[in-house]
Parts: structure tokens; C-alpha cells; sequence
């Protein structure tokens, strides 16, 4: 992670514009078309929730937007991205877990797999916030929603993505998700352009 001068990159209007917004989030809703993830995770035995975030991982890395973050009054640049999910842990409570993305989907679920339950026994967080810029999810899967709206805290911009229980239908299995973004970190047609590569990645997963 390091610091970067905004104005040196394609950021520098909208640094100049969102950096001191009282609500500088915006937040778009997609369904997607996940019967390509169903399919593998039962197939192959491998965790539909891993499945999402590996995608998402892939999706993300095809956006150079998602290599930069503003943190305070700064705006960073980040080599690696990591994607963040939410996990029960042994207390009855949740617990936060860091994973590195990688392209390999052997090595992500085989970290996906060892993080997850080391958290999950802890109760202590896997932050890799000050090595890669980490997208946050949330996966509310035993419960149907429509969509959900992050809150903004003022401390932590990241990238957001919330979804619940994915809806079978006769010919395809869907999942509303939210995506919430920063907007010094990128415009609206970066984040158009995100979900659409995630829905792709989705449908050509191969495993």
C-alpha cells in the first residue's frame, strides 16, 4: 500500500468532487444468474459462498479502479486485492476474515477453507486491510431479501457487496446483490462495468 498523488491518475476530478461528501457511497443493485456456481458447488463439493467470492475476486481484477482506495484525506494504491467475508465463530458471534485473492481456485478455496475456520475457532479477525484493497461481503444466505443499502461510517470505504438466498426458478437459479462503492474510487460505469464482468466470470466459472 502506498500513498499516491491524486492528480497524477484518472481519479483526480472525482477525489477533488466526493472526497469531503457527507455520503460520498453509492449503491447499485444487480440479479444475477448464479445456476453456473450451483451447479459446480454441488458437483465439485465446494462452498457456494467461496464460489461468489473467488468470482468476485476475478471480476475485480479485471478493474484497475479497484486497486485504489481513499482512506482518510489520502488516496492509496494497493498491488493485491483481498475480499473480505463475515463468519460465525465458535463464540455465537461474527467474526471478519481477510481472504487474498488469487487466480489459482484451488489455492483460494484452499485458503478460503483454512482462514474461515481459523477465524471461525478464534474469534479473532484476518485483516489484510494494509497489504490489499479489500472488498467487504455479506452473505445472508438462510434469509430473502430484496436488497440492502450499506451503512456509510466515515472510516472505512471499501467496497461493499451484501446478497441473501438465492431464488430457484424452473430454467435458472437467481441472486439479487447490493454493491456499494465509494465514489472517489470510481464512477458509476466502472461499477456497471464490475458486475457485468461478474456476472461472466459467473457463467463461464470453470472448475
Amino acid at each position: 500500500m502506498k500513498e499516491i498523488n491524486p492528480k497524477d491518475t484518472t481519479r483526480a476530478y472525482a477525489f477533488e468532487m466526493w472526497m469531503q461528501a457527507p455520503n460520498p457511497m453509492v449503491t447499485f443493485f444487480k440479479t444475477l444468474d448464479v445456476s453456473r456456481l450451483l451447479k459446480v458447488s454441488r458437483k465439485k463439493g465446494l462452498k457456494f459462498n467461496m464460489l461468489m467470492c473467488y468470482c468476485i475476486g476475478r471480476a475485480a481484477a479485471q478493474v484497475k479502479e479497484f486497486y485504489m482506495l481513499p482512506m482518510g484525506d489520502k488516496l492509496m494504491q494497493f498491488d493485491t486485492i483481498a475480499v473480505n467475508t463475515i463468519v460465525a465463530n465458535s463464540k455465537g458471534e461474527v467474526s471478519s476474515c481477510d481472504l487474498p485473492f488469487s487466480e489459482n481456485l484451488a489455492q483460494f478455496d484452499s485458503d478460503y477453507l483454512r482462514l474461515t475456520k481459523q477465524v471461525a475457532e478464534s474469534c479473532t479477525d484476518h485483516d489484510l486491510s494494509t497489504e490489499s484493497m479489500v472488498i467487504g461481503t455479506s452473505a445472508l444466505a438462510q434469509y430473502e431479501i430484496d436488497g440492502a443499502v450499506g451503512m456509510y461510517s466515515g472510516i472505512f470505504n471499501n467496497p461493499f457487496m451484501i446478497w441473501g438466498k438465492y431464488k430457484r426458478g424452473l430454467f435458472k437459479t437467481t441472486l439479487t446483490i447490493s454493491f456499494q462503492f465509494h465514489h472517489t474510487q470510481m464512477d458509476g460505469a466502472h461499477a456497471a462495468k464490475f458486475l457485468n464482468l461478474l456476472q461472466r466470470e459467473i457463467k463461464t466459472l470453470q472448475a
